[in-house]
């Protein structure tokens, strides 16, 4: 093996990582939907868990992203240590799926069906319909797919090259000297966890002693176990370095993973070599090729995983014991962690969950602020302001962290999920501004000792229900992304508008007729004028979630075409001007 050959053997690396990173950014994206709604199923289960993050990795090709990603939603306080056991322990199994793909390489047969399975093959072919589909598809789900094909034939040309360049080692004397030294199983999980951790990918890791099996055919499944064992040990080392920095319970993620590896070597390497010495297996001195040590890898991670799971709690225990809670320190959480960015689409699903409280917060916020109209509370009014000073910075934090989602590959519906988000928390925030708007006036009337008439007070009623129903359905539109509920808001806002014209009006008859004051008219004016821009942030609300279902974005001519052409529109008017019609001017 000469100079030219270890260059092609980093070479052939290099490429195997950029195939596999195209690939699972690829996957990523295509799941990214399904990926929002699964994190939501998480559940205390350890069963389900266990499927959960077996899934979850399958889907993005990557344990160590999973892992990175659990530190960070731990970091944040939107998972417990305890959850992430059983996810941790699925990915393990999750990850296997790769070297079984690998394996493939492997395969020999004088069957024109069967070598077609071969990935040397059939990945030309692969790459070519990526490059097609990448190129000439419309549609970014199509594109998607296209890179995905590419990158598993980077991939595989990657995997085809490393083997080149370590074949002729079959024929070395000094490598075969050099494989003595991995008779020692100590050697071989040290081997194993050193260059796993130095590349950070065991399933490069795997694939590469994959390769070396196939192509010298002078590594024995006694020496390749220890190796194996030592990989998924030093795939750790990527929680470790996404540990530095985050809270002590995001810590004791990253110690688990490792306890979990660490424990599931020393126990089954410990039971193969007494086990070994006693029966003598004749298997351990035989050549193992690309399929068995996909196999080893599974069975490795299968028999930990069923070890450890029902120990799930005493692992918690013994991360809590090694990173130890220091009771004169608050644990402090992390709003959004950066790590969640390694997977837009679950990033992208806890902004809408903090979205979602954002809203909560707004409408809570108006509703306070409704009901102080009447009896006017220094208290409620600084619940208020707090609720107010919270929703500015959920809009701060959340900004800059969709400006930051949005900066990386999505798939179009995560695009559009960012794109709702970001037009939503500026509404939602302008009104709580409101709520704390109709607190000034509430105060200067209370200050002054004036208040309107009953004629007044009656006619301002319908127009706060009318805002109560816009808030609750846009509230409730949002969180369920529910387009037909979406569609009853624009009529609403619509008869509220008609309501402010009407209410003003009146209040201009009763001036003249001197039952009410200008300054008075001023209050009222002001008081309709916050009301009105409330409903028209909740239509903004609406119209943006039934623009992005559509995936139109010209809001003029949408509510333009809605007003003049829609009779389901007019339909709900009739219905809101019934429901919210004003006494009659002789009763003023």
């Amino acid at each position: 093996m000469d100079i030219f050959s270890v260059f092609t053997l980093l070479g052939g690396l290099a490429f195997f990582l950029f195939g596999m990173t195209i690939m699972s950014n690829g996957l990523e994206k295509i799941a990214g939907g399904k990926l929002e709604t699964t994190l939501k199923k998480m559940t205390s289960n350890p069963f389900k868990s266990l499927a959960l993050g077996a899934g979850i990795t399958i889907a993005i090709q990557s344990s160590s992203a999973l892992t990175v990603m659990l530190v960070g939603l731990v970091n944040s306080g939107i998972m417990e240590l305890g959850q992430t056991i059983g996810v941790l322990m699925g990915s393990n199994i999750g990850t296997t799926l790769t070297a079984w793909i690998l394996s493939l390489t492997g395969l020999e047969s004088d069957n024109v069906f069967i070598n077609m399975l071969k990935p040397k093959n059939f990945s030309p072919l692969i790459a070519f319909i990526g490059i097609m589909m990448s190129m000439l598809s419309k549609k970014e789900k199509k594109k998607d797919i296209g890179n995905i094909l590419v990158g598993f034939a980077v991939l595989m040309f990657g995997m085809e090259l490393m083997g080149n360049a370590v074949s002729p080692l079959k024929d070395e004397p000094k490598f075969q000297e050099m494989l003595t030294a991995f008779n020692n199983p100590i050697v071989g999980v040290l081997v194993g966890a050193l260059f796993t951790a130095a590349i950070q990918s065991s399933a490069a890791s795997v694939g590469i002693l994959q390769t070396l099996a196939g192509e010298t055919g002078k590594i024995s499944y006694g020496m390749a176990l220890p190796i194996i064992m030592g990989q998924n040990i030093g795939t750790c080392i990527t929680a470790i370095i996404s540990s530095i920095g985050v809270n002590k319970n995001a810590k004791r993620v990253a110690v688990v993973h490792i306890y979990f590896n660490l424990i599931g070597t020393v126990v089954c390497l410990s039971a193969y070599c007494i086990a070994d010495a006693i029966f003598n297996f004749a298997f351990a001195d035989k050549a193992i090729n690309e399929v068995g040590v996909a196999l080893l890898h599974t069975v490795f991670n299968v028999v930990t995983t069923a070890m450890l799971l029902p120990f799930s709690k005493k692992l918690e225990k013994l991360a809590r014991f090694t990173i130890k809670d220091n009771e004169k320190e608050e644990e402090k959480y992390t709003f959004l962690d950066d790590r969640l960015l390694q997977a837009p689409a679950f990033a992208i699903a806890e902004c809408k969950s903090q979205t979602e409280k954002m809203a909560v917060i707004s409408r809570d916020a108006l509703m306070l602020a409704i009901e102080n109209l009447t009896n006017y509370d220094e208290e409620i009014a600084s619940k208020i302001q707090e609720k107010e000073d919270i929703a500015d910075d959920y809009e701060d934090k959340l900004g800059t962290y969709l400006v930051k989602i949005s900066g990386r590959e999505l798939s179009q519906e995560d695009a559009n999920s960012v794109s709702r988000l970001l037009h939503c928390i500026g509404d939602f925030e302008r009104i709580s501004d409101h709520a704390v708007n109709l607190v000034q006036v509430t105060k200067e009337m209370h200050d002054k000792k004036i208040m309107f008439s009953d004629a007044a007070k009656a006619e301002l009623d319908i127009m706060l229900n009318a805002i109560r129903e816009i808030m609750d359905i846009s509230t409730q539109a949002f969180e369920e992304n529910d387009e037909v509920l979406a569609r009853k808001v624009e009529p609403l806002e619509e008869i509220i508008d008609v309501l402010r014209m009407e209410l003003k009006n009146r209040h201009i008859l009763r001036l003249k007729e001197d039952k009410c004051t200008i300054e008075l008219g001023f209050i009222f004016s002001d008081l309709l004028s916050n009301l009105e821009r409330v409903s028209d942030h909740c239509s903004n609300i609406a119209v943006c979630l039934i623009e992005l279902k559509e995936e139109k974005f010209e809001t003029h001519e949408y509510i333009t075409n809605l007003k003049q052409n829609d009779a389901e529109f007019k339909k709900m008017c009739d219905y809101y001007v019934n429901k919210y019609k004003l006494p009659a001017l002789s009763k003023i």
